[in-house]
């Protein structure tokens, strides 16, 4: 397990720009920095491949400078190389020109590369920092590398991916190895560039981690426990139900299964109690199939709020399985009146549509949203960038915003942020994300705040299905929970 947050640290780009002039203001020269960029991914080229013909492709900037790097020091350790430079050598600057001079071998035009004759290639074309589309020969020469299958590293990020969004900036292929520096950019974490990455290093090359502490935008991490479990409620020797906190789930009629999913995740995540708030007509359902729940009758929205009298229903999840429409609506605005904390999913969220504003007037600093993309894009605007979208609904509405999906970000409203990347395919299966509220209304519960609820419950979400792998169903990640957080607590 990864020792601090700060080794989960993801920088931007203008943030990673920084760090490197810190770096450099304290006495750092760029050039040490490039000869330890390319010194790094020489280590990695070699741990995984024999020596063979490789075919280096420089960019016209720093990242083409830490290709000419990688070049030298391949070609001194006897392996043949070939590069080829997108511009002229001398359009270089700065430590790229000096390593440029440095490389004792031709430079080809991008145009003349010949990647047909090469048994690895080194993308440095560009890096992190690309801002618009990948076209012409770098384009024409990337297609190619791709449709014949030649092992492809990149230097930083495979060139065309955006490094602080995950986007295809007009054409970029697939790496075997990325090789960063110092620490991940969102691209690394956000699809699609996360696939394009292939196996991902980061590689220490001499910025101290103190520079971190010269950034001022509201952090970003990748998601894992270290970020949360100093703070994670483990049940205390003297706990007794009632302690361990008492969720109440706003159950459907029609859709039962959502609640029940939901319920016996909040009871596997810890919750000493879980009441269903059950319409008249599905109370056998949820009575003959839930032994361990609490089952109260809820025939209305005044019925609903006399359920909140009971202070000790300290977090209430609505939502799952819950229909739209104003009767939930009403139930809704009751949960959040009462300042508990609250977990809005799926139809709590959809109900609101065209009525966003009477949901964020009445949204406390306990409260949760759970959307995925479609239910997300019914309450705020969207724009293609999953990271700055979630950061602005949550600024906006005062809630912590998980966004699900297979790059879940959640973000606060002071603007921290972190993209959980532990989730495998075998989630995209119904009802896991009743599973998902159930386990974050159970943390708050039991008395974690609502940022660390919801990376909590997305990274156990995550490890549980993994866990179980092929096959997964909604129904086995409750079950699977035991495990991980017994794992989990020998970790820590």
């Amino acid at each position: 397990m990864i020792g601090s947050p700060s080794e989960l640290r993801v920088l931007g780009v203008e943030e990673m720009y920084a760090c490197d002039r810190a770096a450099i203001d304290g006495g750092i020269s760029g050039d040490r920095l490039m000869e330890a960029a390319g010194a790094a991914v020489v280590r990695e080229i070699r741990k995984r491949w024999t020596a063979r013909g490789v075919l280096i492709l420089c960019g016209p900037g720093n990242n083409g400078g830490d290709g000419f790097v990688v070049a030298r020091k391949l070609s001194e350790a006897g392996w043949p190389v070939r590069v080829a430079l997108l511009g002229t050598p001398e359009k270089l600057r700065g430590d790229a020109a000096l390593n440029a001079r440095r490389w004792e071998g031709p430079i080809r035009p991008l145009e003349e590369a010949e990647p047909e004759s090469a048994d690895l290639v080194v993308d440095a074309l560009f890096g992190a920092g690309l801002a618009r589309a990948v076209e012409g020969p770098a384009a024409a020469i990337l297609r190619e590398i791709g449709d014949r299958g030649i092992p492809n590293n990149a230097l930083d990020v495979p060139s065309g991916v955006h490094g602080d969004t995950g986007a295809v900036l007009g054409t970029a292929i697939a790496a075997r190895l990325t090789v960063t520096f110092f620490r991940l950019k969102p691209g690394h974490l956000l699809l699609p560039g996360r696939d394009l990455c292939g196996e991902t290093v980061v590689a220490d090359i001499g910025i101290p981690p103190e520079v971190l502490n010269r950034l001022t935008a509201p952090p970003l991490y990748e998601n894992a426990p270290p970020l949360w479990v100093p703070r994670f409620p483990w049940p205390r020797r003297e706990a007794h139900k009632y302690s361990r906190g008492h969720v109440l789930i706003a159950g459907g009629e029609e859709t039962t299964g959502a609640a029940r999913l939901a319920a016996r995740g909040a009871m596997r995540m810890g919750a000493g109690l879980v009441t269903i708030a059950s319409p008249p007509a599905a109370r056998s359902v949820y009575a003959t199939s839930m032994p361990g729940a609490l089952i109260r009758e809820d025939s209305s929205p005044e019925v609903f709020r006399d359920l909140l009298s009971d202070r000790r229903k300290n977090a209430i999840l609505l939502g799952p399985g819950g229909g739209v429409g104003e009767p939930l609506r009403r139930r809704v605005l009751a949960a959040l009146e009462t300042s508990r904390a609250v977990v809005l999913d799926a139809d709590a969220i959809t109900a609101f549509q065209g009525d966003a504003d009477r949901l964020i007037r009445a949204i406390h600093a306990d409260c949760v949203l759970t959307p995925h993309e479609g239910e997300f894009a019914r309450l705020f605007e969207t724009t293609g960038a999953r990271l700055a979208d979630a950061r602005c609904a949550a600024a906006k509405s005062g809630a912590v915003v998980l966004l699900k999906g297979p790059d879940t970000i959640i973000a606060a409203p002071d603007g921290r942020a972190v993209i959980n990347t532990n989730a495998p395919p075998e989630l995209a299966t119904a009802g896991s994300g009743d599973v998902l509220a159930g386990m974050c209304v159970a943390l708050l519960a039991q008395g974690a705040n609502a940022f660390d609820a919801a990376c909590a419950a997305a990274w156990l979400h995550g490890a549980a299905a993994a866990a179980f792998g092929p096959g997964l169903i909604a129904e086995d990640i409750p079950e699977m929970l035991p495990t991980v957080l017994r794992n989990l607590e020998a970790d820590a």
